[in-house]
């Protein structure tokens, strides 16, 4: 086993520590670029794919439909087409909510994929291999979304997209973790926790100001989430490895059980209790992030304008930047379980005040409840980078925080699966689904307190 009598970390230079920073930020802040181009243009694109197919067009049925409600009004009013259009609209608006859900699906069961996937390798091979891999993989498959024809191909590409940005997060937590000591893992938490939110911020921005995302004009969005292949391909010739898993790798005999890395090993004996609470606590904020505030911006996209869903991203996504920031510092001040149970019940509140009290027919509230709960939730993101790794020793880090992280993503996708199929039964009530979704924070404040003491704290060997 280790020494641990020496710090693996001494071998780094102070250099090969801040590049090992600004390579994990970047690399999360373009995951965060495809997170934000989710929420911006899944919409647009699953009308555009719709109306490819011929689902945009007025029926024989909805002109039977138009006819019928005419004759039940006893309308003097004969605008057949008119009202047929407004059915066949409604329609594609029904089925664009549906397939924005199946999208969100995609990334969440893609990310909990890749979070496996890549954070295997990054254990067996190393953070840095892992990073590349990942990296290359989100990047180079959204090159090839932008030729996709039906809604079915984008979905595809969509889950190879998030398979890469799974991957991500647990290989630069992991590194980032095993590069810095304790004293420094809060700030650097709160780091690689923002870095995601300035990518959605970024995605937003330029969808409001630079160009906007139309249901006849998204595919740019796919060639911009390319263009982070340049850094996959450099990381492997310019970032260190972590020292902790070299030196894991160098004093682990080839032939021992211990080399050998796999998903169930966390599973098992003294690691199961941790791994479930792990995975539970990932799972309230992804889930309240996805299947709740998220909605928020297809629900502007369809009651207000697409000015205004660029907005909502915006607004959410900035005091985001700064939640995230503050996250690991706000854990190692009042700890990690007063911290998470408080901000549980604070996100509770706003996002019930946010679907209770406004709506986008009113935007200058609507955007200020988007912010407080875009700032409260973004905490969480730089809570669980700074917890998720201490939960594990270094063989296992990487698979273990990616597990705990993605299996909350699956979790989360089952769900905004259903929430996709309860939109038509809601009748597009965006309101009423959120109200239901956020509740789920309710569980967060429960569930922390089921957190066994004193596996928080500090880096493990």
């Amino acid at each position: 086993m280790t020494n641990q009598s020496s710090n693996p970390t001494n071998n780094l230079t102070k250099a090969g520590r801040y590049l090992i920073v600004v390579t994990a930020f970047l690399g999360w802040f373009f995951a965060g670029m495809h997170l934000g181009i989710t929420s911006l243009a899944m919409g647009s694109a699953a009308k555009d794919l719709l109306r490819n197919t011929g689902q945009y067009e007025v029926t024989s049925n909805d002109k039977n439909l138009a006819e019928l409600k005419l004759a039940q009004e006893q309308s003097t009013e004969k605008n057949v087409e008119l009202l047929a259009k407004n059915i066949a609209d409604k329609r594609l608006g029904s089925a664009s909510s549906k397939w924005f859900g199946y999208y969100v699906c995609a990334l969440l069961f893609g990310g909990a994929a890749g979070g496996l996937v890549f954070g295997r390798l990054g254990d067996r091979y190393g953070r840095v291999k892992g990073m590349m891999a990942a990296i290359c993989c989100y990047s180079g498959m959204s090159l090839l979304a932008y030729f996709t024809q039906s809604p079915w191909q984008l979905l595809i590409a969509r889950f190879i997209v998030c398979m890469g940005v799974g991957g991500m997060w647990p290989n630069g937590v992991a590194l980032m973790s095993e590069a810095w000591s304790s004293v420094s893992r809060p700030l650097l938490a709160g780091i690689i926790g923002a870095a995601a939110n300035v990518g959605i911020f970024v995605v937003g921005s330029i969808g409001k100001y630079v160009r906007e995302v139309t249901i006849d004009d998204w595919r740019w969005v796919m060639l911009m989430g390319g263009a982070p292949i340049i850094l996959g391909i450099l990381v492997p010739l310019i970032v260190p490895e972590s020292p902790r898993w070299i030196s894991q790798k160098n004093n682990v005999d080839s032939d021992s059980k211990q080399s050998q890395v796999g998903t169930a090993d966390i599973f098992f004996s003294g690691m199961l209790p941790v791994t479930l609470v792990g995975i539970l606590l990932a799972t309230v904020p992804l889930f309240g992030s996805w299947g709740s505030s998220n909605w928020a911006v297809k629900w502007a996209e369809d009651m207000g304008s697409d000015g205004l869903k660029a907005q909502v991203i915006m607004w959410r996504s900035l005091p985001g930047i700064v939640g995230s920031f503050l996250g690991g510092w706000i854990a190692s001040l009042i700890g990690r379980r007063r911290s998470y149970f408080l901000n549980s019940l604070i996100c509770l509140a706003s996002a019930q005040c946010m679907f209770w009290l406004s709506s986008p027919n009113e935007p200058s509230m609507f955007l200020v409840w988007t912010a407080v709960l875009g700032f409260f939730s973004g905490i969480f993101f730089g809570w669980l980078p700074l917890f998720l790794p201490e939960l594990f020793v270094t063989r296992v880090r990487s698979v273990g925080a990616g597990v705990c992280f993605n299996f909350g993503r699956i979790i989360t996708a089952i769900t905004v699966f259903v929430t996709a199929g309860l939109i038509a039964y809601f009748d597009n009530d965006f309101r009423a689904i959120g109200r239901i979704t956020s509740m789920i924070y309710l569980c967060g404040a429960i569930g922390i307190l089921l957190m066994p003491k004193g596996v928080e704290g500090k880096i493990k060997d």
